[in-house]
């Protein structure tokens, strides 16, 4: 680990299994070292796709997405909740990044779609939970975002999906960051347990979706 600064503060980056407790707990002892200081914001934004229809869908496929995906968020959250907890930190923010198919749903996805589902479930409750600590949680649920996973999906279908977006383009990563600057700020003081969408649509993602599988297939 090297600390580096990205304008006025220090940072640092650490490599974490978030799938494993002991691997979180120890990533918890190094900021705290590091930092001489506990967590008072927290982004989980960890994810994979192992990506499948249902009745083709294999059990570890299954297993390494929820370990990831839900699994490691549950992991992240109880342990920095703790640590705002025992140093009695007033206005923590815990943001946890899931997915408009973790809402709607998506063929070839039902992995996938169920940890991101999983996940809102998981904030809304939390968020009862830790509102006494003073600590809020809320949950962000992005939808077509710009990012590597986009690579490896047909030309046509990304065009597809970009003709249906009211905005006629993608999401960039730095809009869902500016979502998360909003919640870890005191601007969204009055804000827990809620899911803000970042999808750039009015319309009903399903179909779209569905359709896109189908182009995908051809």
């Amino acid at each position: 680990m090297k600390l580096f600064s990205v304008g006025p503060q220090p940072h640092a980056a650490f490599g974490v299994d978030v799938s494993s407790s002991a691997a979180v707990s120890d990533l918890l002892v190094n900021i705290r070292q590091t930092f001489s200081g506990v967590p008072s914001i927290a982004v989980n934004c960890a994810g994979i796709t192992r990506d499948n229809f249902l009745l083709k869908l294999d059990e570890a496929s299954f297993d390494e997405v929820i370990a990831v995906n839900l699994k490691g968020t549950f992991l992240l959250c109880q342990a920095v909740s703790r640590l705002m907890v025992e140093d009695d930190i007033q206005g923590g923010s815990i943001i946890n990044i899931a997915s408009i198919v973790g809402k709607v749903g998506n063929m070839g996805q039902c992995n996938y779609s169920a940890s991101k589902a999983g996940v809102v479930g998981f904030s809304k409750t939390a968020a009862k939970e830790l509102a006494k600590f003073g600590i809020r949680c809320n949950t962000i649920l992005p939808g077509f975002i710009d990012t590597p996973m986009l690579d490896t999906m047909p030309e046509k279908v990304r065009d597809t999906i970009i003709q249906q977006i009211p905005l006629a383009r993608t999401g960039q990563p730095d809009e869902i960051a500016d979502v998360c600057v909003f919640l870890a700020s005191d601007k969204s003081s009055y804000i827990t347990g809620t899911t803000i969408e970042v999808t750039g649509r009015d319309i009903l993602i399903t179909h779209l979706l569905i359709l896109c599988t189908k182009l995908s297939s051809r």
